[in-house]
């Protein structure tokens, strides 16, 4: 199984919107037995609670459900337990990168996997209105396409 962590600074917008969007992708391909997928923080101030509503209601414009998704913070045990750990701008980048220096995690930059997107980093929306969180999720669902690309050719070939 291929463990994908999506990590932002609160885990209440970008990391639930790509995990929920990721999760969708991983379901639709039929790879919910090959791949697993979560989100982190690297902060603690959300933990517990539900992803920010104007993230759900992003969400449920595409068919996404994210209410069952609780906040919580990464921690040293998820650099061993995730293949993937993607962030979502360089300063999550550079916190999980000291975080998981030890271990055998990919650690990059979600935007990473679109390569058609000028842009490095996943803007946090949380101070803006509902037009970010569509911004967000529409760099999301093309980064989670080129990330499952990648999954697929590196590590499903034979099991697909």
């Amino acid at each position: 199984m291929i463990r994908v962590l999506f990590v932002c600074m609160g885990n209440i917008c970008r990391s639930p919107l790509a995990q929920g969007v990721f999760e969708d992708l991983v379901r639709r391909e039929g790879l919910e037995e090959n791949i697993y997928v979560d989100s982190a923080g690297t902060h603690s101030y959300h933990i517990g609670q539900t992803p920010d509503p104007r993230a759900q209601e992003s969400a449920r414009r595409r068919g996404l459900n994210l209410s069952s998704q609780r906040a919580r913070r990464i921690g040293p045990e998820d650099c061993e337990e995730f293949d993937y750990v993607l962030t979502m701008d360089e300063e999550n980048y550079r916190s999980i990168s000291a975080l998981c220096r030890s271990a055998n995690a990919v650690v990059r930059p979600f935007l990473d996997y679109a390569p058609n997107h000028i842009e490095a980093e996943v803007p946090d929306p949380f101070y803006g209105g509902p037009e970010g969180f569509e911004h967000v999720i529409d760099l999301v669902e093309a980064a989670s396409k080129g990330l499952l690309k990648e999954i697929k050719k590196k590590h499903l070939t034979s099991r697909v």
